[in-house]
């Protein structure tokens, strides 16, 4: 009996001292997977968007009191003291430059989105200012419902037409090229909101002195950032003269941009630009 028992526990033993190989050997396999899966994880910023960005990069920090929205090409803050929207932010791709166009829509129509509405036609009618478009129809023409959605007076603040029609879309058609050039670009654009603006219409919509762009180009093939400030009037100058840091639009719109980027890369892109960074297309002057 003595002798059974001592091969029992023996036996016993070499089976216990097996299954605690077993396990540790589980153990080591998950732990080499687990610091793969973080080294990967940990990488992924530095290839850039396509490998997976954080969403939504180009939506600012909130302001106070600003009405977030979402529509199918873009996102906006709109600023119900001022009818308009502070900011339009958007994603704009080469392939969607490309695109067919959809035909322009025209219709002109207050957004159902902000709950506490917006400006509409009577506003500027005999104002002697455009409906300017923060979001160019020609950047959402690649779907009818974009296009559509381009037309909204969420979208829409006061511009002076000589400015409307030459500097300012002389700057959007800048933006369309990048967006080609870069594959994508992070665009965000909007009125400079100050106090004392002059108004115009029942709905008092403020009529800006100046307008901002700031572009992010943030991708495999390098990262940049660029911004513009625009007086609200006719310009022959060229495009690179009008040419900021974002952080020179920060600091007048009070508005925080790209702020989803890792700090340190924010700060980098924000605070310096090189025009010689950038591709510029030879300019037709209106």
């Amino acid at each position: 009996m003595a002798t059974y028992s001592r091969r029992s526990s023996s036996s016993n033993g070499l089976l216990v001292l097996l299954l605690l190989l077993l396990l540790g050997l589980v153990l080591l396999l998950f732990v080499c997977r687990r610091a793969q899966r973080d080294a990967g994880a940990a990488s992924t910023p530095a290839a850039g968007p396509a490998a997976g960005s954080p969403e939504r990069l180009e939506v600012p920090t909130p302001l106070p009191g600003d009405e977030l929205v979402a529509h199918e090409g873009y996102s906006l803050g709109y600023r119900n003291s001022a009818e308009q929207a502070a900011w339009v932010a958007y994603l704009l791709t080469a392939a969607e430059v490309a695109s067919p166009n959809t035909r322009r829509s025209n219709n002109f129509r207050p957004d159902p989105a902000i709950p506490s509405g917006t400006a509409d036609n009577r506003d500027y009618e005999g104002s002697g200012y455009d409906r300017g478009h923060l979001v160019p129809a020609e950047d959402l023409s690649y779907s009818p419902r974009s296009m559509s959605e381009s037309f909204y007076y969420s979208n829409m603040s006061p511009q002076s037409p000589a400015f409307n029609r030459g500097v300012w879309r002389r700057l959007e058609e800048l933006v369309r090229y990048w967006a080609t050039a870069y594959d994508s670009i992070y665009v965000v654009s909007g009125p400079v909101l100050e106090p004392g603006l002059r108004i115009i219409g029942p709905h008092h919509v403020a009529v800006p002195q100046r307008y901002y762009k700031v572009i992010l180009q943030y991708s495999h093939g390098g990262a940049k950032a660029i911004g513009f400030l625009l007086n609200n009037e006719p310009s022959a100058a060229t495009l690179k003269s009008f040419a900021v840091s974002v952080d020179s639009v920060e600091q007048v719109t009070g508005i925080d941009f790209f702020p989803q980027l890792p700090d340190e890369t924010e700060l980098e892109l924000e605070g310096r630009y090189r025009v010689e960074d950038w591709r510029w297309t030879r300019e037709k002057r209106r």
